[in-house]
């Protein structure tokens, strides 16, 4: 009685040495993987993987994403601000109050006549640089308008054809005002 079910047929000759080899690797295999639950389980952590691999390069793109946008907006930042360094006008000297706004707030800048008759007349600018204000020539307003239109404070552009039905056309607006 000691021996098992396949010593004994094998002893009555019902089945080969071939055929208990095959049924003893065949035993083992479903021992060593698990059957079909163990492969189950393979393929959902395998799935599960996967969608936790698929996920991180997503996640990982977008950061990517927006460090790219960062450092684009951040060199678009260092452009204004070189263009405006460069190209910004002396206002040494200045004895003349030129009044603007800013957002809702009242600014002073002092300038010669000569710099307020250009500011009056459109040839210059005045436009924010971090908490400064500068004078820049109408070109490099333009520049800097077209990439942050919010740091050009004053830009007048002269109005060469006049309006028919402006009710004050035939009123000139003093060169020398100042408010």
């Amino acid at each position: 009685m000691g021996n098992s079910l396949q010593d004994q047929l094998l002893k009555a000759g019902l089945i080969d040495e071939q055929r208990l080899r095959q049924a003893r690797s065949t035993k083992h295999k479903k021992a060593k993987h698990g059957g079909r639950r163990g492969l189950a389980a393979d393929d959902a952590a395998r799935q599960a993987a996967e969608r936790a691999r698929r996920e991180k390069a997503e996640r990982d793109r977008e950061l990517n994403r927006r460090l790219q946008e960062e450092a684009a907006l951040r060199a678009a930042e260092n452009e204004v601000r070189q263009l405006v360094h460069t190209h910004r006008v002396v206002r040494d000297g200045g004895d003349v109050a030129f009044n603007f706004t800013d957002g809702t707030t009242l600014k002073r800048i002092y300038v010669n006549k000569d710099q307020h008759a250009r500011l009056v007349g459109g040839s210059l600018a005045v436009v924010r640089q971090d908490a400064f204000y500068e004078v820049v020539p109408s070109e490099i307003a333009e520049k800097v308008s077209a990439r942050d239109a919010s740091l050009v404070l004053v830009h007048n552009r002269p109005h060469d054809e006049k309006d028919g039905d402006d009710p004050y056309a035939d009123y000139k607006v003093p060169d020398d005002l100042m408010w």
